[in-house]
């Protein structure tokens, strides 16, 4: 079955799990969540994947061994198309609508070393200057962590100081449920806003890369 869009019943479903973030409310409405969030996300990333590669559905249940926040499920639904570890293509719905977003999310050690270099250096950095000036002119928000002073060895008259501040780099846009996140019209604006992030993701891919060290 093709993707029709999102009901109206995913956001309410999201609304009450935000009121009730319990397992007596997941359990009675289980079935809500495989049929109005999940078999909808699935259906759209399948239509994607022939173009952006297959996406992987993160599990509504929450890890809450190391947090204080015990609440045991995610208020959203995610997906997510692995360019590289950590680097790729995202979408998801909420109780706030759709977002969508592109770049990478979590870093370590090795990967920011990698990405201040590039930024630091002329020939990859600038070309980082263009991609995301120009996804901001299209409205596109950059995120990620961001060190508050500056990094250790570049002065605050460098003239990319603000990306260098970055631990992790992305861009997204979010779009509240309005009428047309319930028809197909959702494909085509997840397509177009992936499109706009490939040129960043691909500048992440090349410059930055995976993590090459042992995991934790």
């Amino acid at each position: 079955m093709g993707f029709s869009g999102f009901p109206d019943e995913a956001f309410l479903f999201y609304e009450g799990l935000e009121a009730d973030n319990s397992k007596t409310y997941f359990g009675r409405h289980k079935q809500l969540y495989e049929e109005a969030v999940r078999a909808p996300m699935l259906a759209l990333t399948d239509e994607l994947a022939a173009e952006f590669g297959p996406a992987h559905l993160f599990r509504p249940y929450r890890d809450v061994r190391f947090s204080k926040d015990k609440a045991p499920y995610k208020t959203h639904q995610g997906a997510f198309v692995e360019a590289m570890p950590a680097i790729g293509l995202y979408v998801e719905i909420s109780a706030a609508g759709l977002f969508v977003a592109g770049g990478v999310y979590s870093t370590a050690a090795d990967q920011i070393a990698r990405y201040r270099a590039a930024v630091d250096e002329d020939l990859s950095g600038k070309p980082l200057e263009s991609i995301t000036g120009a996804l901001a002119d299209q409205g596109y928000e950059l995120g990620g962590d961001r060190l508050k002073t500056r990094p250790r060895g570049f002065g605050e008259e460098h003239p990319r100081i603000e990306l260098l501040r970055h631990r992790s780099l992305y861009a997204g846009m979010r779009f509240e449920p309005q009428e047309w996140v319930h028809t197909p019209e959702v494909r085509a604006r997840v397509e177009r806003a992936w499109r706009a992030f490939g040129p960043l993701v691909e500048w992440l891919s090349t410059h930055v890369r995976g993590s090459e060290l042992p995991r934790r």
